[in-house]
């Protein structure tokens, strides 16, 4: 079950206006925060999760390692710790590297996304609630299947992708 959490609303350049629940946020597309997390092995894979058939967005589909909205008050770079433990099980014991933010549109869900990226080989444990099952693929394999079925990929882990190949 998804905890109606309180998330925060933000202006066009980010700036927090207002807290509201995130079934509002989403119901009203109201502008607000997330963060994903790339996590690579030293071989260069990426590991992916393929979302919970329970989850309220993209259920069922691929994404990146971890994906997250930021609660009420909380920063993208303490999120980003926070939702790595959560999702799989992964203690940060430093912000990882940040790459680029993505502006809030239509395509995202209407967030401001910040994407991390980080080296590490695991175990990993997955809350079922969360994610279904967790896959190594090769950056050549991910851009072949979005190519060939691009509807296995939540749209906001494909703004993400194609992002980092910019």
């Amino acid at each position: 079950m998804i905890v109606d959490e309180f998330l925060d609303v933000v202006d066009e350049s980010d700036n927090v206006v207002g807290r509201s629940r995130r079934s509002d946020v989403h119901q009203r597309g109201l502008l607000h925060r997330s963060i994903h997390l790339l996590v690579f092995n030293r071989s260069g894979e990426l590991l992916m999760q393929k979302r919970s058939m329970e989850k309220d967005e993209a259920p069922g589909k691929w994404c990146s390692s971890v994906a997250g909205h930021l609660d009420s008050g909380e920063t993208y770079d303490d999120c980003v710790v926070r939702e790595a433990k959560e999702e799989i099980g992964l203690e940060l014991n430093s912000v990882p590297r940040k790459l680029f933010k993505i502006d809030a549109c239509e395509e995202n869900g209407n967030e401001f996304t910040w994407t991390y990226q980080v080296t590490a080989s695991g175990p990993f444990v997955f809350d079922l609630c969360e994610v279904t099952e967790l896959q190594w693929f090769n950056l050549k394999e991910v851009d072949r299947l979005i190519q060939e079925q691009e509807d296995i990929f939540s749209s906001s882990f494909l703004k993400v992708f194609r992002r980092l190949f910019q």
